[in-house]
């Protein structure tokens, strides 16, 4: 091989693609890879010239790339429901196959991963990491030490970051997808921005149709797959949608807490590393928090799950208590998406400028306490909660959500609207901004026809309605618009 040669590759779509040889080209435990010159996307060839030859896996691969894909709308052959609009959204969340190479061999190629995933100068005083991928342990296990402040973020941008993977595991198995292999190395996150991306994609799993080629990387391996490896294959469990509702709420847990949530003091077995590390992470897994076994919780654990919101600590006990070695009780990643952006509306900024994590979750008006740092908010507590009108019942409301507000908070049409949700097909344009403004808190029109103060009044964009305690107003007076209560503790 003649390192910086570029040869041409020939796609199954007829389209030719060239590719740069390089005799140390990143190998993987398929398929190793070659950078186009260009560099803005890569060749990949199988290791193993059996599995190119296939035709199970290259059959699974042509239906990656085209009907399960949620890159490319259905008018154009992609997934099932996709518009332009969404397939934009999670061409950024997911570096998804874009073609099939069928010569010089069978392959596929791929977009490479946008600048951010990637280190650059300055990332570590210690470590070289330009250029290295940004995988998610990097941030979240012992070798963040070596990672330059600038680039670990604050708990907002990992919140941030669960509620990016949650919506694109989410639109994954809507797609009838599982990934079988979502772990720390194929989950790529940028703490500055809060942002995810997720690889390797050409092994994903269609249930009942194309089995898995990986049963996942440890950490991230659900306890059944890894208990039931070596058996026969009809009493084996495989990856699919139920284990990556596992590796789900693992990789979140580490972003939150930095720590994995299996890997705790208790010793499993004295007869091997191997065994005690098998146990520990198959059939005698234990959640370091289960409130119901603390054999395996740490002493100095501090923040835990109850520093989140109640929704949030219930769904990791029921991913890893309830669901741990019980795969049918492991919360939806539609059910974490959801909760996540609950989460986000409760967010606050903590009042100490030396607190590394800068936002917390308040979980309890009453006790307004950065679990982080122990410092107390002195700012008054201010909560609208959003209430829709029940259909074919005038007068009659329900809670549609809370969001404790923050100087500069936006506010966006699912804010506004009862029948508009928070997702990729929600428009991200700011429809009003909270402000202290003179002592007072003002929820200010940036963009809503209709809105109406507590008196009645109509407010135009570029006044306010001003936050007081007991305050009740429409967000708008058009269709399925919010009714905003005010409460200040």
């Amino acid at each position: 091989m003649n390192s910086g040669e570029i040869r041409t590759a020939t796609l199954e779509s007829g389209e030719t693609i060239e590719y740069v040889l390089d005799a140390n080209a990143p190998r993987g435990g398929m398929k190793h890879t070659f950078f186009t010159p260009d560099k803005r996307f890569v060749v990949q060839f199988f290791n193993d010239p059996r599995n190119a030859h296939d035709p199970q896996i290259q059959d699974r691969i042509r239906s990656i790339v085209s009907i399960y894909n949620p890159t490319v709308s259905e008018k154009d052959g992609g997934a099932l429901g996709n518009t332009e609009k969404t397939a934009d959204y999670f061409r950024t969340r997911f570096c998804w196959p874009v073609g099939i190479v069928s010569s010089p061999e069978f392959g596929i190629v791929c977009p490479t991963y946008p600048q951010n995933f990637f280190f650059g100068d300055g990332a570590s005083a210690v470590l070289n990491l330009k250029g290295k991928d940004k995988k998610s342990n990097w941030f979240t296990g012992r070798n963040r030490r070596y990672i330059a402040a600038q680039e670990l973020g604050d708990f907002r941008m990992m919140l941030r970051t669960a509620i990016g993977l949650a919506r694109s595991v989410r639109r994954m198995h809507q797609a009838g997808l599982a990934h079988s292999d979502l772990s720390c190395n194929n989950v790529l996150i940028d703490p500055k921005t809060g942002s995810s991306v997720v690889i390797d994609i050409d092994s994903l799993v269609v249930p009942g149709k194309y089995p898995p080629e990986v049963c996942g990387t440890r950490g991230y391996i659900a306890p059944e797959v890894l208990e039931t490896m070596g058996m026969d294959s009809s009493k084996r469990s495989y990856p699919c949608v139920q284990t990556d509702l596992h590796a789900l709420p693992v990789l979140m847990y580490e972003y939150l807490f930095l720590r994995h949530p299996l890997i705790g003091p208790k010793i499993y077995s004295h007869e091997s590393a191997e065994k005690d590390d098998f146990l520990a992470m198959g059939p005698m897994a234990t959640f370091i928090e289960n409130p119901n076994d603390t054999s395996n919780r740490p002493p100095d654990l501090k923040v835990t799950i109850q520093s989140l919101s109640k929704g949030l600590e219930n769904l990791f006990l029921r991913a890893f208590v309830d669901g741990l070695h019980d795969p049918e009780e492991r919360p939806t990643a539609m059910e974490w998406e959801a909760e996540l952006l609950r989460a986000w509306d409760r967010l606050k900024q903590c009042p100490n400028p030396n607190c590394d994590k800068k936002w917390f979750i308040l979980r309890d008006e009453n006790q307004p306490v950065c679990p982080f740092c122990g410092t107390r908010t002195t700012d008054r507590i201010i909560r609208i909660r959003f209430q829709s009108e029940m259909r074919g019942r005038k007068g009659v409301f329900r809670n549609n959500g809370d969001a404790f507000v923050y100087d500069g908070m936006p506010l966006f049409d699912w804010h506004v609207y009862s029948n508009v949700h928070n997702d990729e097909k929600a428009s991200t344009d700011m429809r009003a901004y909270v402000c202290k403004h003179n002592g007072m808190w003002l929820l200010v029109n940036n963009g809503i026809e209709g809105m109406v103060s507590p008196s009645g009044r109509l407010v135009p964009k570029g006044s306010a309605v001003e936050l007081k305690d007991g305050a009740v107003f429409r967000m708008t007076n058009r269709e399925n618009g919010l009714l905003a209560e005010v409460s200040v503790t």
